[in-house]
Formats: structure tokens, C-alpha cells, sequence
């Protein structure tokens, strides 16, 4: 690797003063898991990295009066996976953590890196989209909050400005609301996914109310099946209401081929797997 500064302020002032907007080879450093590979192959050769590791701020996992969860972005996946206050709020993150990479991963990985960092195959920025959380951004501006369904602009682009920094992540009640993530590996089951479906739907005796589902994995930025949310709507869940979903879902996207398979390999595990996560999330069984 070709030589660099590394600083570590201690407030997210001398922080945001260290990076800069106009220079792309001065970056923030969280967990670094992704950022070190792609340094080590040589793809990013930053002059500086400022690490987030002091910034007391940026740690910790609270509830808020409102049911819901507030996550410190430097705060591992790995304490997230082991949250006792997720794992009575949210537990799909906790079941989604379980095969996110590895527990090695996890122990290095930051929740805020791995929303910031824009990779179209993570797990997390699907399902939390899905979930309707958002990110509180600190930059020289000030603070302003994205949803993090409207965070991806592109193929590793996010509307992250280079001197602004994901500060906390806030996920909403979700009580009342059925939740699942199902992804299909090509190799381990820890692998990044070839699909990754989020869904998120409130539902009554009279059928869906609501529903938001998104896709990961299969295009540059997370997905929302809008067209999928549509036909739920006042529909009582069966197997055919399960297959038309999964075909709706097929049409909607535009599958790009990659590593973990082709364009038309994907649109055929959408066509099952956001049948399978909806009957999931609604404890039923999938034909």
C-alpha cells in the first residue's frame, strides 16, 4: 500500500476540519473492513484517513420514547447482533446479522460504514430502508436526516458529501409490523448475497394495510418494489397472492449480471424469494 496519514480527532469538529469535500483520497475511517480490502488491491490510495474511533458520539445503542431504536454509526454489527434492545425491537436485524459475513466482520464492521460505504450486495442497507429508518448526517452545514431508502444515488454513491459523516442511525416502532430478510448466497451461507429481500407490512383481519419491500444485491442501489406494494394492499396473504407478487416483483426490476450471477438468474430468485419473504414475514409457509 503506498504511504498515508492516519488522524484520530477527538470531536466531530476537528473531524469534519480533517476531511475535505474536494479531495476524494482523504476519506473518514469506521470499521475499515471493506475500505482496507479495497486499499490492499490497490483500488483506493488515500493521502488521508480519518478514523471516527474517538468520537464518543458516534457509539451506542439507546431506545427512543417512540418504541424505536437509535444507533451510534461506529457501533459494531457485532454489538448489534448481541443487543438484547434490538433483539426485543428489531429482532430481523438480529436474524439478518447471523449470516452477514462472518463473526469476524461483524466484530470490525460499523453500522455506519456499512451504509456509507454504497456496496449494492450488503445486507444492511435493504433492510433498513425497508424498515423506513434514516441517518442523522453532520457535515460543516450542520445536521440534517436522510431515510436511508433515499441514501443511494448510484454504484458506491451515496448523497454523502466527502466532508460529511453518518453520525446515528434511527429505526422507527415497529410494533404491529411483520418483518423478514431472505437472501440466496451462490457459495456459504455467510456470503454476500446474490438477492437480498427486505419486508416490512402491518396487517389486519380485513388483510395487508401496508407494505414496504425492498431489494438488495440485484441493481446499483437498493430497490422498492412499489408496483409489489400495490397488489398487497387490502389483500388477504395466500399462495396465489404470494405467486403474483413474485412475478409483479420480476417485471418491476432490471437485474444487472455480476459475479454472483447473471441478470436473468436474478430476476428468476426474485420471482421466488419475494414470495418466500413475504410469507415469511407473515409466518406463513410458501409453495
Amino acid at each position: 500500500m503506498s504511504p498515508f496519514e492516519i488522524a484520530e480527532p477527538a470531536t466531530i469538529a476537528d473531524a469534519l476540519a480533517l476531511l475535505s469535500g474536494d479531495d476524494p483520497d482523504i476519506r473518514p475511517l469506521a470499521g475499515g473492513s471493506a475500505l482496507m480490502l479495497m486499499m490492499k488491491s490497490g483500488v483506493f490510495r488515500p493521502t488521508r484517513l480519518v478514523s471516527l474511533r474517538r468520537l464518543d458520539e458516534f457509539t451506542g445503542i439507546a431506545a427512543t420514547p417512540e418504541g424505536g431504536i437509535r444507533i451510534g454509526a461506529m457501533t459494531s454489527l457485532a454489538a448489534i447482533e448481541h443487543s438484547s434492545l434490538v433483539k426485543q425491537r428489531a429482532p430481523v436485524i438480529v436474524e439478518a446479522m447471523r449470516r452477514l459475513a462472518n463473526v469476524r466482520v461483524r466484530n470490525q464492521a460499523c453500522i455506519g460504514g456499512a451504509l456509507a460505504h454504497g456496496d449494492p450486495h450488503l445486507d444492511m442497507p435493504p433492510l433498513l430502508a425497508a424498515l423506513g429508518a434514516e441517518v442523522t448526517i453532520v457535515g460543516p452545514e450542520g445536521e440534517r436526516k436522510v431515510a436511508v431508502a433515499d441514501l443511494y444515488v448510484g454504484y458506491y454513491q451515496t448523497v454523502l458529501a466527502g466532508d460529511e459523516l453518518i453520525r446515528e442511525v434511527s429505526i422507527p416502532s415497529l410494533a404491529g409490523r411483520h418483518t423478514a430478510y431472505q437472501k440466496c448466497t451462490t457459495r456459504s451461507a455467510d456470503d454476500w448475497p446474490a438477492l437480498g429481500v427486505a419486508v416490512n407490512l402491518r396487517a389486519g383481519k380485513s388483510g395487508i394495510s401496508e407494505a414496504r419491500i425492498v431489494v438488495g444485491a440485484v441493481a446499483e442501489i437498493p430497490t422498492q418494489l412499489r408496483n409489489v406494494e400495490m397488489i398487497l394492499q387490502g389483500r388477504t396473504l395466500d399462495q396465489a397472492l404470494l405467486a403474483q407478487a413474485g412475478e409483479a416483483a420480476a417485471a418491476e426490476l432490471s437485474p444487472t449480471s455480476d459475479a454472483r450471477g447473471s441478470a436473468a438468474y436474478k430476476r428468476q430468485l426474485v420471482k421466488v424469494y419475494v414470495g418466500r419473504a413475504i410469507a415469511a414475514a407473515m409466518d406463513v409457509v410458501a409453495s
